[in-house]
Order: C-alpha cells, then structure tokens, then sequence
C-alpha cells in the first residue's frame, strides 16, 4: 500500500544541532569515533559539529569560524578525523533508513542528474569546467527518490561525461536498495544519458531506465500535449536544495573526500527534516 502523504511543513534551515538530530549523531560517533583512552581530552564535540554545519553553509574559510565553536584548528581536525572515519556518510545512511523504517523512501520512482561547480583553489577530482571557459571546476553526480531525498553523490572531474559517472553514483547508494527483482524501480534521466553507456548502466543495475531521447519531444497526438510529464525534475530540486549552501555550491576544498563529506552532511540534514515531518 501506497504510504499517505502528510502535509508539508516548512521548517527552518538547520544551523545547528537540536538535542535529537545530536543523539543521532552521538551513536554515530559512539560506533566509528570514540574516545580515546589516552592523550589530551577532545573539544567539545556537538560545538564542532555545528561548527562543520556552519563551515558547510556559510562556505568560510576554517579560521574564520566563530569563537562559539572552539578553536578553529581543532574543529578542523575534528572534521577530518570523521572524514577518514566515514562519519557523516554513516549519520546519512542512519537517516535514509529510520526514513525507510517509517515507509518515508519512495524507491519506486528515482532520478538522475549532474550538476558543475566553480572549484576556486584547485584540487583532486578538478577538471576544467566546459561551462565555465575552461576554469578549475567539479561536477557532481546526484541520484534522488521520488520526493527529492538524495540516495548518492559522487564527486568528479569537471570535464566527465555524465554518462561515465552513472554506474558509480548507482554503486554509492548509502543504504541497500531493494531487489529490483522484488520492488519495481524506474530511472529517469535527461538526453546526457542517451546513449549506449548510460542505458547500459540502469539496465544492469536492475533499473527500467526512461531517457529522455536527443531531438525527441514525446506528445499525445490527440491534444499536442506531453503524454507522461517527465520525473527528472526532482532531482533538480535535489541540486537546487544542497545549492543553497555555499560550502557546496563552490567548492574551496582541495581535497574531494572533504567536500564529498560536506555534501553528505547536507544530504543528511535533508533526511533528518523530512524524519521530523513523519513524526510530527
């Protein structure tokens, strides 16, 4: 049975941790990063990682974090110990699956985009961005569910093709999909994808792909109209959601695993408003 919408409820950008989003994360930590045995005591841990969130939608330079957080240094190294550690990916697979747990994951319909980015200071996984007259950029590869929850990211080259990317953004789902064999699951893709190899990769990952052919306009030849509206604006809405933070719009971070990790971030904020939305 289908799950019954609820209204939705606008909430407010998370600049900060409430005390539930941080016993989330607390079991996260609890799991992959616990204390230490020996050496100096850690800073406080739920000012650092309002510090990363803060770092993550302002996009400021890591000196340049507010005192409330605590050492700017040592924010920083916190959020790299959880890089190597694989913590805020964990918190984002946590979410998606107390998502899934409550019928909040609408795995039947996904889609697929990829958007380019300016990467000012350069990098691994930097190419030079076609859109940009050939300047240092990066692209990212996005996959969503029906209601725009992000499944996948991964971070490229600004010069990829989008098509090559598909079967790794499939492959980094942060959760198990369903058995294609059991759960019906559609792809919808824009015409980058139409093309041997980006077919290809839905097929064999169990997807019913529906690519949106190059010069094809599909319409209903009695009213002139489109038949089936396409799906692929969600994913859309997907870029445009983790666009409003600036860390990930642009990115300052030389290193692609630290920005791939910011972008797991906001997708793990995402997940954590719409778990309030089921439960409220």
């Amino acid at each position: 049975m289908a799950r019954a919408k609820k209204a939705a409820k606008p909430l407010p950008p998370i600049w900060h941790a409430d005390d539930e989003l941080w016993a989330r994360v607390e079991h996260v930590l609890a799991d992959l990063d616990p204390p230490a045995n020996y050496g100096p005591a850690r800073i406080d841990q739920r000012a650092a990682f309002d510090g990363v969130i803060f770092r993550m939608r302002s996009g400021c330079q890591w000196n340049r974090l507010p005192g409330q957080y605590g050492d700017d240094a040592s924010v920083h190294r916190t959020f790299q110990r959880w890089v190597r550690r694989g913590v805020l990916k964990a918190l984002w697979a946590d979410l998606v699956a107390a998502c899934a747990d409550l019928g909040g994951v609408e795995w039947r319909w996904q889609s697929a985009d990829c958007v380019l980015g300016k990467a000012r200071h350069g990098g691994d996984k930097v190419g030079p961005n076609p859109t940009d007259r050939g300047k240092p950029g990066a692209k990212r590869s996005v996959l969503a569910e029906a209601d725009g929850g992000p499944l996948a990211v991964v971070v490229a080259p600004a010069n990829v093709n989008d098509q090559k990317l598909l079967a790794e953004t499939i492959e980094a789902v942060v959760v198990d999909r369903p058995d294609p064999a059991g759960v019906e699951q559609h792809l919808c893709l824009d015409k980058a994808y139409d093309n041997p190899t980006g077919e290809g990769a839905a097929r064999a990952h169990g997807y019913t792909p529906h690519i949106r052919r190059i010069g094809e306009e599909k319409l209903d030849p009695a009213t002139g109209s489109k038949r089936h509206p396409a799906r692929r604006w969600v994913v859309e809405r997907t870029i445009a959601w983790l666009n409003k933070c600036r860390g990930i719009l642009i990115r300052y971070d030389k290193k692609a695993e630290n920005y791939l990790a910011l972008i797991q971030l906001q997708c793990a904020l995402l997940w954590y408003r719409r778990h309030r939305r089921l439960t409220t």
